[in-house]
């Protein structure tokens, strides 16, 4: 060593947040070769047999579920407190049941106190709102699910509204969304469901967002909007498609991730994407088939048997996104649970310790917490 230029002795405090540091540096190094090992996957499969691996929601679903349960298992044992999910259902649409039927089957795996309120579809809005009044005030409720449509005679924003912001488990709010779409400050209480359900696939297959091309198409409330929020807030570069963007097509074709939300099945069509894209379908939608039982059989909004010769990777439909929503309206519930004690939220995503698992980041995050009272 040059004794004119020692070398430096670092001092304690510097010694200190060395060690602090060296976890989160190692695991930032395992997860960016993890990523590059499950991206190269991704490459590899579709390059050796011309089709698009497929991202699997059904059982990307099932592992989150076991992950809450654990969650579930935690509170109630650690902190006395048992996630509770209420859902309002007002009338008797066969499809809403249906829905309404997997939401409480799945929360009753998990382990969530459930509250189940049906009401007769003559219920008047009044009804409807001391009823969620009602939740509100129950302190073993912490997320809040009205199931919409409602009839006509309600007016549903007045009906959302009326829900605490702090039982919001659709993640609808303004007070959710206003702080989804801010850079900085504080999260959300609840994210949307069916973005968050995409954003998870994303992550947990390691496809890469940040510095991508990413095209939303649709541009609801419900989907386009907050998924498009969520792109940005991991560093995609984000194009939103609707019924007035001119040359869909042409913009689909730059894209490295398309999110179809559109509503119009088979919309997107394999000549329309750039080679190796990733593909999202939140569409469900039914088209005629003689050859089904029903007469009919689901399809998305992309042309499945198009696109899958194209994308790398893409979600099928049914068992793509869909299990995913009803997954993370139950993380959300779970969330709003640790809320209601001053607990962090469970990360969407997890940049710097995406390598660990869910539970064992929470436990990280904990032990942290609780090292600076």
């Amino acid at each position: 060593p040059n004794p004119t230029h020692p070398i430096p002795i670092p001092n304690p405090q510097q010694l200190s947040l060395f060690s602090y540091m060296a976890p989160f540096v190692a695991a930032f190094i395992t997860l960016s070769l993890t990523s590059l090992s499950m991206s190269s996957t991704i490459q590899s499969e579709f390059q050796s047999s011309g089709k698009a691996m497929i991202i699997d929601g059904k059982a990307t679903a099932a592992a989150i579920q076991e992950e809450l349960t654990a969650e579930v298992k935690m509170l109630s044992e650690q902190h006395d407190i048992l996630p509770g999910l209420a859902v309002i259902l007002v009338g008797a649409r066969v499809d809403s049941a249906t829905y309404v039927r997997m939401k409480k089957k799945t929360a009753a795996a998990i382990g969530l106190h459930s509250v189940d309120v049906d009401m007769e579809d003559t219920a008047t809005e009044e009804e409807v709102l001391q009823e969620v009044e009602r939740l509100n005030k129950d302190p073993k409720v912490h997320g809040i699910l009205v199931q919409l449509p409602l009839p006509d005679h309600i007016n549903e924003a007045k009906v959302l509204e009326a829900i605490a912001v702090e039982k919001d488990a659709d993640g609808f709010s303004a007070y959710n969304i206003g702080n989804l779409c801010l850079r900085g400050g504080d999260p959300p209480l609840a994210v949307p469901c069916t973005p968050a359900g995409c954003i998870e696939l994303l992550q947990r297959y390691d496809v890469e967002i940040s510095g991508k091309d990413c095209v939303v198409l649709g541009r609801s409330n419900i989907v386009g909007m907050p998924v498009a929020a969520l792109l940005q807030s991991c560093n995609g570069t984000v194009t939103v498609c609707h019924s007035r963007t001119k040359d869909i097509e042409k913009k689909v074709k730059q894209a490295d991730i398309v999110i179809a939300a559109i509503g119009k099945p088979e919309f997107v069509k394999g000549a329309w994407l750039k080679a190796g894209a990733v593909v999202i379908d939140v569409g469900i939608n039914s088209k005629p088939d003689v050859t089904r039982k029903r007469g009919y059989r689901l399809v998305g909004d992309v042309d499945y048997d198009e696109c899958s010769l194209v994308a790398s990777a893409i979600t099928p439909v049914p068992g793509g996104v869909g299990p995913m929503t009803i997954a993370m309206l139950m993380k959300n519930t779970v969330n709003l649970a640790r809320h209601s004690i001053g607990l962090p939220r469970m990360p969407l995503r997890n940049t710097m310790n995406r390598n660990l698992s869910h539970r064992d980041f929470i436990s990280l995050n904990d032990a942290d917490r609780a090292g600076e009272k």
